[in-house]
């Protein structure tokens, strides 16, 4: 059975390269219509124009409250709705902890978590007056374990599971699944900058021995978009290779 997302609507946030911008190519094959979404509007809605007529570019500083809320009602004005929302934009400010300055904390929990929440929290309305709604969120494996000089990320991906799962009990009643997608080392532009020692590094931590590509992170957020997923919420999916077990 194949995935099938015709006629849906779908936000993806942070969707004008690497894991987003997959995620995006993926879900418009699956014939939903798309919302790529960057912080520069003419960068989102050139993008948008490379994936099609099906999609269209919006502007948003995510770590902006009243910026996402606003998103999310023009996204409704110019779509009929929001069908599926998928929070990918974040950032890194890493450091350790005793080095971290407060507005690098900030700035991290400001986009990576709550920013998701407005998200969610004026995406959700519509999803359950019409009973159907999907909400995935891009986490890390880093929230399941945390890492070295990554307080702020690991801290703002951990409460991005803990509010998923929050919020997946809240919805589920009106048929609105909330679930979270875990990557580990994905072959993305950061990665791709890495030395060939540094990369062959990473991929020995990793049973399949290779990074993982946007694909790969993509087609598991495809799935739980679909009526293929009906009957999970609450879920981390971990999309890693092996390398947390």
């Amino acid at each position: 059975m194949r995935i099938d997302l015709a006629g849906k609507n779908a936000l993806v946030t942070g969707s004008t390269r690497g894991i987003g911008h997959a995620i995006a190519q993926t879900l418009t094959a699956a014939g939903a219509r798309l919302a790529i979404v960057g912080r520069d509007k003419a960068k989102a809605t050139e993008v948008a124009g490379q994936i099609g007529n099906n999609a269209q570019g919006f502007g948003c500083d995510v770590s902006d409250v009243a910026a996402v809320t606003q998103l999310v009602s023009d996204v409704e004005a110019a779509f009929g709705s929001i069908d599926i929302l998928v929070n990918n934009a974040g950032l890194t400010r890493d450091n350790l902890l005793v080095r971290i300055k407060d507005e690098d904390w900030d700035a991290v929990l400001n986009a990576n978590l709550r920013g998701a929440f407005a998200a969610m929290r004026a995406a959700a309305r519509g999803m359950m007056k019409r009973r159907w709604g999907r909400i995935i969120n891009i986490a890390s494996v880093v929230g399941l374990t945390g890492n070295k000089g990554q307080a702020n990320y690991a801290a703002s991906k951990a409460g991005l599971i803990g509010m998923s799962k929050a919020v997946a009990k809240e919805l589920a009643s009106r048929n609105v699944l909330v679930n979270v997608v875990a990557p580990g080392f994905i072959d993305t532009d950061m990665t791709a900058a890495l030395a060939a020692e540094a990369r062959q590094a990473l991929s020995s931590q990793i049973p399949l021995e290779r990074l993982g590509s946007p694909s790969d992170v993509a087609n598991a957020v495809a799935f739980l978009a679909s009526d293929l997923a009906s009957y999970i919420t609450g879920q981390v999916l971990v999309i890693d290779g092996g390398m947390v077990m």
